[in-house]
This record gives C-alpha cells, structure tokens and sequence, in this order.
C-alpha cells in the first residue's frame, strides 16, 4: 500500500504533465513497477494475478496516466513468459538495466527471413510510454523469399517481435485529450534486422510460473478494466467534494460491483491454475463482455453526473477535468472498441 503522502505527492507531480517528470520515473523503478508480473527469478516482483492488480489499481486511482502506462507497460514485460529462456535471459538479466517493454498490438509491418534473421519494416501505432521503453514489440506478417507466409487456412502468418529502442524511430503524434503523461506514441522500423529468437507467440509460454497460464485475452481484460475502476473511484472522490452524494449512488454501487466481479474473476483464474483447470471458451468470453458492460456503465454515469460538477469541472487544470479526460481517453482502447 502506497502511503498517503506519497500518493498525494505522485498525485501533484502528474498533474498536467505531458510526461511524466524524472522523479515519477525513477520512483517507479525503485518500486520495480515494470516488473510486476516478471519472476523473481528474472528481477521482478513475481506477483500474482490478484496482487497485481490490487497494484494497478492504486495506481490508476492516483493519476491515470501513471495506472494506465505501468498496467500497459509492465502487461508488455509480462511477454518475457513467450520468450525462449536464453532470450529472456540475456534482456532481464545479463543486460544489468531495468527493462522496459511496450508497443503495439497492430499487425502493421511486415518480418522478411533472412538466414537466421528477421529483417522487419512498419509503422505501429501506438506505444504507451515510448520515451521510457527500453525494448518495443511489435507484430508483423511474415515473408520467405518475397512470398506472404500463410497458416493452413489461408491467413497470413503473424509473428510477435521484441526490438532495441536503438533501433526504432519514435513518432511524437500523440494529440489527445487525456492520458497525456503515458506519451503513447507511434514508431517505425525500417529494414531492421533481429534475430529469430526475438520473435515470439503470446499463447506460447517457455517460463512455468504460474501467472503465464492465463490466456492473454483474460489478462489485457482485466489489467485494463481495473483502471477504468481506479479512474472512476478518483472522480468519485473529486466529485463528492462539489455535489450531493446522492447523485453519485448509480457511480458508487458501478465502481463496488466491477471492482467485485474483477477480483471474483480474478480469483477463479488463480485457483484453476492451482488445480491444473484450463478456462473454457466460454469463461474467456464472459470475462470480456462482462468488462465491457462495465465500462460502458461506468461511462454513461460519469457522463450523467458531469453536468452537476460546476464550471471548476471544465477548467484544464482541474483534479475533475483531468480525471474525465484521461478516463474518456482510455475507453478508446481497441481492446474494448472492436
């Protein structure tokens, strides 16, 4: 648990900040915040599903920004589990600096073999927290001698990579409204060649912790639903400063029952990975409609009770202002868009 004083330092430092200042950084890496999900083993802080989230969620309850690129970032780490053991390795431990991974979920480059290289061109966009990445991953179609290389059923074979940040251009368009300070920019590569053992599937796991038997699907729902919690609880607490709680009732009872439903689901995750219990399709599936209908709730409250905030509310460099345009900002994630 974050003290209080601290949290309200972090607070002050990442309000109205387009990145996020040299002491927020270094205080995320003094608490090894990267590497929530990353083993023990490998420098991280190993934690389970439940732990890290309760984390996430601080978090984002302090600043979105700050909850949005360390859930983004460290869910980036969390790839190390699809890395070859050796390749893990040599990033998380022989490199002796602390990693930090992030990219795009886009299929928008292409990956040429070469021998035993992959020679890799595109553009993504975007990558939560790009000016603090240490690696970027990226996903591209792959290419033999030209040829677009194809699954047996036609579509074109599309391979995960993880890249230096030596060899990518980082392209400062992120324009938005809110979530400013995660500086989710876009990147390119061009002609840059990587090894094959930088590329990687993320259903295919080569570490046996336990946290890398979630099916990825699962882990992006739930590590971003919990910040449009945390997001909401602090608008909460902005918001009864200025109106009747009574209008805050519908806000309120959203935030408990998402909050309850993710830890609930949470939970079921950790204890079917105990008993060797594979989540169904249909599990998968629930989880994700279920966060969407939550946020989608937690959306048309917040909109309801804007009205009632007072001018303070639309004024930029207000607590509520900030908060309503990081929240909104983060709903146009694909994850819940699609």
């Amino acid at each position: 648990m974050i003290q209080t004083g601290k949290q309200q330092e972090l607070r002050r430092q990442c309000t109205g900040a387009e990145v996020f200042p040299t002491e927020v950084l270094n205080w995320i890496q003094e608490e090894n915040l990267w590497n929530l999900w990353v083993p023990e083993t490998y420098g991280g802080l190993g934690l389970p599903l439940t732990g890290g989230l309760a984390k996430l969620k601080e978090l984002a309850r302090i600043d979105g920004s700050l909850g949005w690129t360390v859930t983004l970032c460290s869910g980036a780490n969390y790839f190390i589990g699809n890395l070859q053991q050796d390749k893990a390795q040599e990033i998380f431990i022989d490199s002796g600096e602390t990693v930090c991974f992030g990219g795009s979920g886009g299929v928008l480059g292409t990956a040429e073999l070469v021998d035993d290289h992959y020679k890799i061109s595109g553009k993504w966009r975007y990558a939560t927290g790009a000016p603090y990445l240490t690696h970027f991953t990226l996903n591209a179609e792959l290419r033999e001698n030209g040829n677009v290389v194809r699954n047996g059923d036609g579509s074109p074979k599309v391979l995960s990579f993880v890249i230096s940040k030596e060899k990518v251009r980082i392209i400062e368009d992120w324009n938005t409204m809110g979530l400013k300070a995660t500086a989710t920019f876009s990147f390119e590569v061009n002609d840059v060649l990587v090894h094959k053992s930088n590329g990687f599937l993320y259903n295919d796991h080569h570490l046996p912790d336990p946290i890398f038997k979630i099916p990825f699907s699962v882990f992006a729902d739930l590590t971003l639903w919990i910040n449009y919690i945390g997001m909401a609880q602090h608008l909460y607490e902005e918001a009864f400063r200025s109106i009747d709680k009574g209008l805050l009732d519908d806000l309120e009872h959203t935030i408990k029952d998402g909050d309850l439903k993710i830890f609930r689901y949470a939970e079921q995750v950790e204890n079917g990975i105990l008993t060797h219990k594979s989540l169904d399709d249909r599990i998968i599936q629930e989880v994700h409609h279920i966060a969407s209908e939550s946020i989608k709730t937690l959306s048309r409250h917040i909109i309801g009770i804007f009205p009632f905030l007072g001018v303070n509310a639309s004024r930029d460099n207000h607590p509520l202002n900030q908060i309503f345009r990081d929240y909104f900002t983060a709903t146009q994630h694909h994850n819940f868009t699609k």
